[in-house]
C-alpha cells in the first residue's frame, strides 16, 4: 500500500544528498534556493568532503542525519542513486526527489537501473519523485526541491497546482503562468515516474484548501483508473482539472479483431474518458492557462447563456460565431433588458446581444459599466464577456470600472482586452478579474467554465445513481479467443442486452427448424471462430422467406465461404429473423491498456471504420453519461425525426449502452473485445443483430456446453 505524499510536498526538514557548495551547479541550487526563498524548516546538506555549505553545517553521510527528516533531495549521479535510496529507507526518511538522468530514457541499461531503483524504493518504503526530473516546489511553505530555472525568479504562491511529466516544457508553462500573474501554489515534475505518478502527485496537491484549480501536462498516462478516481475527488471538492495531453494523432489504433478494437487509439479513448469525468482538455499551453485563469477567478455559472458587450460590432459577431461553433448559443436579451441598455448607450449602438456600447463610453465610462450590469442581470445570461482594445490613456479608469462591475454583479464575467496596457492587466488580475488577450481565447475559456459547471452539476445529480449501480451477473465460458455466437448471445441476454432471437444450426434441416422457430423471413450467417466479420467473406444471406430457401441456401453458403477461406473451421450457421432499423449503430467494448474496459458507440454499421464517428467512455455508464455520449457524435441528428420519419427510441439506446457498460465493468480482465454491429434502432426498440465477443488469452473458470463448438468440416456440414 502506498504511503502519504505529505512528506514529499510539505516536509518539515529536508536533506540535500550530494549537496555542493558551488551554488552555480545543479547540486548546489537546492540549498541556495531553500535558503534564499525562505524555507522555515531544517536544511541538512549531505557531503562527506565539506564542512559547511551555505553557512549550514554539512552532514558526512545519510546515516549521520538526525531523526525527523521528511524529504531528501538526491543530487547524486545515477550510479549512486539506488544505494542512497536504500540508505534513506534504513534511516527512516519517507520521501525523495531524484534529479539524475541515465535511467529508462537512455535504453536497456538504463531500464535495468530503473528497475533496481523501483525495487529499492519498494523495499525501503521511500516514495520517489523522478528520476530524470526537475523536482518540485511548494510556494506556500517555500519548499524548493528543484533545480529549475523558474526558481531563479519570484516564486509567487497562488491557487493553481501544476503537475507536469515534462521538465523543460513544464518550466516554460510555469514561466508563462508567472508572466500572466498566475501564482502556482505547487509545481511537480514527475519525470520517469518510477514511483510517484502524475495521478499520485495531483491527488496530493489538489487536496490543499488553498488550491482552486489543478493543471497538468501529460505525455503518457499510466494509471487510467487512478485518473478517474482523481477526477471524482476533484469534482467532490469543486476543483476543476485542466489537462494538456500530447499525442492526439501519433498513436494509431492497434490491430484488433473488432471494429471497437481497431478504432480504440490511445487518444480517442483518453478524450472520451476525460470528457465523461468532467476534466477539461486544453489544446496547448496558452489554452490551458486561459482556462486556468478563468476557472481560478470566476464563480461557476448556473447555465450556458453568454452575454457579450463590446466597443466593436465586428468583435461581437466574431465571438458569437465562435460560441455557436462550440455548440452553445448567444441568447437574445429580453425586451426589458434591451430597454434598460438603450437608455445607457448611444442610439447607434446595439442592444440585443452582442451589446455594442460603441466608443462613446470613453467620454462617459458609465455607458460601459451600466450596460454590462444590465446585460448580466438578464435571466438568459449566465456569464459575460466584455471586449475592448487599446485604451492606454484610460487604463486607470477602466480598472476602477471593472472593479465596480465585479463588486455589483451577481454573475461571473471576464475581460477580453486586445493590446491592453500591461499595468492595467496586472491591476485587474490582482483584483481577481480574468483578462484574456482576444476574442477567441476569451470565448474558448468561458465555454470551458460553462462545461465544467455543467459537468459538476451532472456529477452531483448522478452521485446516488453511481452509488446504487450494480454490475451485470454473467458467466463467460472458459477458454480464450472468440466465443461462439450462441455463447455470446447467452452472455448478452444474461446481462440484459437486447439482441434478436438467434439459433445455431449444423445442418440444413436444423437451419429450417431454426427458421421456423424464429419466424420467417430470416437471415442466415456463417458461424466460424476463424471468421469474425462475415461480410468480408460474403457469409450472410438475407430475406429467406420459406423453408426451401433456407434448405438450399445452407449448402450454398457453406460451400461459398469454404472456397474463400479454406483455412477456416466452419461450425455451421446461425439463423435470425429479419430485423430492419431506421438507423444503424455499433456498440462495443475494448479492454484499454490504460483505462481498462471502455465502451464505444458510433454510427455507420459496416462503414464505422470509414466514418469513424465514434465516442468512448469508461465503464460503467450512468444514463446521463450514455445520453451525453450519444450527443457527442457528429451524426447525432440522425437519431431525431426528419422527412416524416419518427425519431429512434432514445431511451432504448441509452438503456442498451448502460447494460453493455455494466457487462464491461463486470468482465474487466476477462473480455478483450465486444462488437454489437449493427445495432438496429427504430422508434420502438434497439436490438443488436450481430455479435463478436473475444476473451483474453487465459482461462476463466465457468460452465458452458455450447452446441456451437463442433468445428465440423464444410464437407461434413453439407452432407447432413
Amino acid at each position: 500500500m502506498k504511503t502519504s505524499l505529505k512528506p514529499l510536498v510539505k516536509p518539515n526538514a529536508i536533506a540535500v544528498v550530494g549537496a555542493s557548495s558551488d551554488f552555480r551547479k545543479v547540486s548546489g541550487r537546492p540549498v541556495k534556493w531553500l535558503i534564499e526563498k525562505g524555507y522555515k524548516g531544517k536544511i541538512y546538506p549531505v557531503n562527506p568532503k565539506a564542512q559547511e555549505i551555505g553557512g549550514l553545517p554539512a552532514i558526512a553521510s545519510i546515516d549521520d542525519l538526525p531523526d525527523g527528516v521528511d524529504l531528501a533531495v538526491v543530487v547524486l549521479p545515477a550510479s549512486g542513486v539506488v544505494q542512497a535510496i536504500r540508505d534513506l529507507g534504513r534511516k527512516g526518511v519517507p520521501a525523495a526527489v531524484v534529479f539524475a538522468s541515465g535511467f529508462s530514457e537512455i535504453g536497456e541499461e538504463g531500464c535495468k537501473l530503473e528497475a533496481e531503483l523501483r525495487e529499492a524504493a519498494r523495499a525501503s518504503g521511500v516514495r520517489i519523485c523522478g528520476p530524470n526530473c526537475l523536482g518540485l516546489f511548494n510556494a506556500f511553505e517555500r519548499v524548493i526541491a528543484s533545480f529549475s530555472q523558474y526558481v531563479n525568479g519570484e516564486v509567487p504562491a497562488g491557487p493553481i497546482a501544476f503537475v507536469s511529466q515534462s521538465g523543460a516544457f513544464g518550466t516554460a508553462i510555469s514561466a508563462l503562468a508567472r508572466s500572466r500573474g498566475l501564482g502556482l501554489g505547487y509545481f511537480v515534475n514527475t519525470g520517469n515516474e518510477v514511483d510517484v505518478t502524475f495521478v499520485d502527485a495531483m491527488r496530493e496537491v489538489i487536496e490543499d484548501e488553498r488550491i482552486r484549480v489543478g493543471a497538468g501536462y501529460i505525455e503518457g498516462l499510466k494509471d487510467g483508473p487512478g485518473l478517474c478516481d482523481l477526477a471524482d475527488r476533484a469534482m467532490e471538492l469543486g476543483k476543476p482539472l485542466v489537462l494538456t495531453k500530447v499525442g492526439r494523432t501519433g498513436a494509431g489504433a492497434r490491430a484488433a479483431a473488432s471494429h471497437t478494437g481497431s478504432l480504440a487509439g490511445e487518444d480517442i479513448v483518453f478524450d472520451g474518458v476525460v470528457r465523461q469525468k468532467g476534466i477539461i482538455r486544453a489544446r496547448n499551453e496558452e489554452h490551458m492557462l486561459d482556462l486556468v485563469e478563468v476557472l481560478s477567478c470566476c464563480d461557476l455559472p448556473e447555465g450556458a447563456g453568454i452575454g457579450i458587450a463590446t466597443q466593436s460590432g465586428g468583435a461581437g459577431v466574431l465571438m458569437a460565431d465562435r460560441i455557436e461553433e462550440l455548440g452553445l448559443s448567444v441568447p437574445r436579451l429580453s425586451d426589458a433588458t434591451q430597454a434598460k441598455i438603450q437608455e445607457c448607450i448611444p442610439g447607434f449602438g446595439a442592444t440585443a446581444n452582442p451589446v455594442d456600447v460603441t466608443g462613446q463610453f470613453v467620454a462617459d465610462p458609465k455607458i460601459l459599466s451600466e450596460s454590462v450590469l444590465h446585460m448580466l442581470d438578464d435571466p438568459d445570461v449566465d456569464v459575460g464577456i466584455v471586449w475592448l482594445q487599446l485604451m492606454e490613456g484610460f487604463a486607470d479608469t477602466l480598472v476602477s470600472l471593472f472593479e465596480d462591475i465585479k463588486a455589483r454583479a451577481t454573475k461571473p464575467f471576464i475581460v477580453a482586452w486586445v493590446a491592453a496596457p500591461d499595468e492595467a492587466v496586472k491591476a485587474l488580475r490582482k483584483r481577481g478579474i480574468a483578462v484574456l488577450r482576444g476574442a477567441e481565447p476569451a470565448v474558448d475559456a468561458v465555454v470551458g467554465l460553462i462545461r465544467f459547471a455543467e459537468a459538476r452539476r451532472q456529477w452531483s445529480a448522478d452521485r446516488e445513481v453511481r452509488a446504487k449501480q450494480q454490475l451485470a451477473q454473467v458467466v463467460i465460458p472458459s477458454g480464450d479467443g472468440p466465443l461462439s455466437t450462441v455463447d455470446a448471445v447467452r452472455v448478452l441476454k444474461s446481462a440484459g442486452v437486447s439482441i434478436v432471437p438467434t439459433e445455431f444450426a449444423a445442418s440444413a434441416e436444423e437451419a429450417v427448424h431454426a427458421a421456423e422457430s424464429v419466424g420467417f423471413p430470416v437471415v442466415m450467417k456463417i458461424e466460424s471462430a476463424d471468421i469474425l466479420h462475415k461480410t468480408e467473406v460474403d457469409g450472410i444471406r438475407l430475406g429467406l422467406k420459406m423453408a426451401e430457401d433456407v434448405r438450399s441456401c445452407f449448402a450454398d453458403l457453406v460451400s461459398s465461404v469454404a472456397q474463400k477461406r479454406p483455412d477456416a473451421s466452419i461450425d455451421g450457421v446461425v439463423v435470425q429473423p429479419m430485423f430492419k432499423g431506421d438507423v444503424e449503430v455499433v456498440i462495443g467494448l475494448q479492454d484499454d491498456p490504460v483505462f481498462g474496459n471502455v465502451i464505444m458507440v458510433g454510427l455507420g454499421g459496416v462503414l464505422v471504420e470509414v466514418l469513424k464517428d465514434v465516442a468512448f467512455r469508461k465503464c460503467p455508464l450512468t444514463p446521463r453519461d450514455a445520453s451525453n455520449m450519444i450527443d457527442s457524435l457528429m451524426g447525432a441528428a440522425m437519431f431525431g425525426a426528419f422527412r416524416g420519419r419518427q425519431g429512434i427510441d432514445r431511451d432504448a439506446l441509452v438503456a442498451m449502452l448502460c447494460r453493455v457498460s455494466e457487462l464491461g465493468a463486470a468482465t474487466e480482465g476477462v473480455l478483450r473485445e465486444l462488437d454489437l454491429n449493427p445495432v438496429m434502432l427504430t422508434g420502438e426498440a434497439a436490438a443488436a443483430v450481430d455479435v463478436v465477443m473475444v476473451r483474453h488469452p487465459r482461462q476463466v473458470t465457468s460452465v458452458s456446453d455450447s452446441k456451437a463448438s463442433s468445428g465440423l468440416s464444410a464437407a461434413a456440414l453439407m452432407e447432413k
